[in-house]
Protein backbone atom coordinates (compact mmCIF):
# COMPACT_ATOMS: atom_id res chain seq x y z
CA UNK A 1 0.00 0.00 0.00
CA UNK A 2 1.39 3.38 -0.94
CA UNK A 3 0.70 6.49 1.12
CA UNK A 4 0.16 9.43 -1.20
CA UNK A 5 0.30 12.96 0.16
CA UNK A 6 -1.56 14.46 -2.78
CA UNK A 7 -5.29 14.28 -2.58
CA UNK A 8 -6.37 12.20 -5.52
CA UNK A 9 -9.98 13.04 -4.76
CA UNK A 10 -9.17 16.68 -5.47
CA UNK A 11 -7.45 15.70 -8.69
CA UNK A 12 -10.45 13.79 -9.90
CA UNK A 13 -13.02 16.38 -8.88
CA UNK A 14 -11.03 19.20 -10.45
CA UNK A 15 -10.22 17.27 -13.61
CA UNK A 16 -13.82 16.06 -13.90
CA UNK A 17 -15.15 19.60 -13.66
CA UNK A 18 -12.69 21.11 -16.09
CA UNK A 19 -14.96 20.52 -19.08
CA UNK A 20 -11.97 19.89 -21.35
CA UNK A 21 -12.30 16.79 -23.51
CA UNK A 22 -9.16 14.91 -22.53
CA UNK A 23 -8.26 11.42 -21.46
CA UNK A 24 -8.44 10.43 -17.80
CA UNK A 25 -4.65 10.24 -17.77
CA UNK A 26 -4.24 13.72 -19.26
CA UNK A 27 -6.73 15.22 -16.83
CA UNK A 28 -5.04 13.48 -13.90
CA UNK A 29 -1.61 14.65 -15.05
CA UNK A 30 -2.68 18.29 -15.41
CA UNK A 31 -4.62 18.43 -12.15
CA UNK A 32 -1.92 16.53 -10.27
CA UNK A 33 0.78 18.85 -11.56
CA UNK A 34 -1.18 21.94 -10.56
CA UNK A 35 -1.99 20.67 -7.07
CA UNK A 36 1.54 19.39 -6.58
CA UNK A 37 2.93 22.81 -7.43
CA UNK A 38 0.59 24.49 -4.96
CA UNK A 39 1.42 22.04 -2.19
CA UNK A 40 5.14 22.21 -2.95
CA UNK A 41 5.15 26.00 -2.86
CA UNK A 42 4.09 25.93 0.79
CA UNK A 43 7.45 24.38 1.73
CA UNK A 44 10.35 26.67 2.49
CA UNK A 45 10.79 30.24 1.34
CA UNK A 46 12.53 32.14 -1.45
CA UNK A 47 14.29 29.88 -3.93
CA UNK A 48 13.53 26.83 -1.79
CA UNK A 49 9.81 27.37 -2.34
CA UNK A 50 10.35 27.57 -6.10
CA UNK A 51 12.25 24.27 -6.14
CA UNK A 52 9.67 22.64 -3.87
CA UNK A 53 6.87 23.85 -6.17
CA UNK A 54 8.65 22.39 -9.19
CA UNK A 55 9.22 19.08 -7.41
CA UNK A 56 5.60 19.08 -6.25
CA UNK A 57 4.39 19.70 -9.81
CA UNK A 58 6.40 16.78 -11.13
CA UNK A 59 5.36 14.45 -8.31
CA UNK A 60 1.72 15.50 -8.59
CA UNK A 61 1.71 15.04 -12.35
CA UNK A 62 3.10 11.52 -12.00
CA UNK A 63 0.61 10.55 -9.29
CA UNK A 64 -2.31 12.10 -11.18
CA UNK A 65 -1.28 10.37 -14.39
CA UNK A 66 -0.94 7.00 -12.67
CA UNK A 67 -4.40 7.10 -11.10
CA UNK A 68 -6.10 9.01 -13.94
CA UNK A 69 -5.19 6.45 -16.56
CA UNK A 70 -6.68 3.69 -14.46
CA UNK A 71 -10.03 5.21 -13.41
CA UNK A 72 -12.77 5.55 -15.97
CA UNK A 73 -15.57 8.11 -15.94
CA UNK A 74 -17.92 5.87 -13.94
CA UNK A 75 -15.17 5.26 -11.35
CA UNK A 76 -14.65 9.00 -11.03
CA UNK A 77 -18.40 9.64 -10.71
CA UNK A 78 -18.76 6.98 -8.00
CA UNK A 79 -15.76 8.40 -6.12
CA UNK A 80 -17.08 11.97 -6.37
CA UNK A 81 -20.55 10.93 -5.20
CA UNK A 82 -19.13 9.03 -2.21
CA UNK A 83 -16.89 11.98 -1.32
CA UNK A 84 -19.74 14.49 -1.42
CA UNK A 85 -21.98 12.16 0.60
CA UNK A 86 -19.27 11.64 3.21
CA UNK A 87 -18.52 15.35 3.53
CA UNK A 88 -22.16 16.40 3.61
CA UNK A 89 -23.87 13.69 5.65
CA UNK A 90 -21.47 11.37 7.45
CA UNK A 91 -20.39 11.58 11.05
CA UNK A 92 -16.65 11.63 11.71
CA UNK A 93 -15.09 8.17 11.33
CA UNK A 94 -18.14 6.80 9.42
CA UNK A 95 -17.02 5.26 6.13
CA UNK A 96 -18.80 5.57 2.78
CA UNK A 97 -17.98 2.90 0.19
CA UNK A 98 -18.00 3.19 -3.59
CA UNK A 99 -17.41 0.65 -6.34
CA UNK A 100 -17.72 0.14 -10.05
CA UNK A 101 -18.71 -3.47 -10.83
CA UNK A 102 -17.67 -3.04 -14.47
CA UNK A 103 -14.03 -2.26 -13.66
CA UNK A 104 -13.73 -3.83 -10.22
CA UNK A 105 -12.27 -0.55 -8.89
CA UNK A 106 -13.49 0.52 -5.47
CA UNK A 107 -12.75 2.70 -2.52
CA UNK A 108 -13.85 4.36 0.68
CA UNK A 109 -14.15 7.90 2.02
CA UNK A 110 -14.04 8.55 5.76
CA UNK A 111 -14.38 12.02 7.28
CA UNK A 112 -12.01 12.11 10.25
CA UNK A 113 -12.41 15.57 11.75
CA UNK A 114 -14.72 18.57 11.40
CA UNK A 115 -13.60 22.04 12.44
CA UNK A 116 -14.52 25.69 12.00
CA UNK A 117 -12.20 28.25 10.43
CA UNK A 118 -11.70 31.78 11.80
CA UNK A 119 -13.96 33.13 9.03
CA UNK A 120 -16.79 30.85 10.25
CA UNK A 121 -16.64 28.31 7.42
CA UNK A 122 -16.66 24.62 8.24
CA UNK A 123 -13.99 22.20 7.04
CA UNK A 124 -13.61 18.44 7.14
CA UNK A 125 -10.49 16.34 7.00
CA UNK A 126 -10.94 12.96 5.38
CA UNK A 127 -9.11 9.78 4.49
CA UNK A 128 -9.84 7.88 1.34
CA UNK A 129 -8.73 4.49 0.10
CA UNK A 130 -8.72 3.78 -3.63
CA UNK A 131 -8.21 0.28 -4.99
CA UNK A 132 -7.38 0.07 -8.69
CA UNK A 133 -6.48 -3.25 -10.30
CA UNK A 134 -5.78 -4.79 -6.90
CA UNK A 135 -3.43 -1.98 -5.78
CA UNK A 136 -4.54 0.19 -2.85
CA UNK A 137 -3.55 3.74 -2.07
CA UNK A 138 -4.45 5.76 1.01
CA UNK A 139 -5.22 9.40 0.35
CA UNK A 140 -5.68 12.36 2.70
CA UNK A 141 -7.45 15.66 2.19
CA UNK A 142 -9.26 18.62 3.68
CA UNK A 143 -12.33 20.23 2.15
CA UNK A 144 -14.10 23.41 3.26
CA UNK A 145 -17.70 24.44 2.68
CA UNK A 146 -18.02 27.42 0.35
CA UNK A 147 -20.62 30.18 0.66
CA UNK A 148 -22.68 28.53 -2.10
CA UNK A 149 -22.84 25.30 -0.06
CA UNK A 150 -20.39 23.31 -2.18
CA UNK A 151 -17.22 21.71 -0.82
CA UNK A 152 -13.77 22.79 -2.03
CA UNK A 153 -10.60 20.80 -1.44
CA UNK A 154 -7.97 22.92 0.26
CA UNK A 155 -5.26 20.27 0.60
Amino acid sequence: MKNVTLTIIALLIISGCAGIPASNQTQGTLAGGALGAVLGSTIGDGRGAVWAAAAGAIGGALAGSHIGKRLDQRDQFAMQKATMTALERSKSNATINWSNPDTGNMGTVTPTRTFQMVDGSYCREYTSMVEVAGESEILYGTACRQTDGSWKNVS
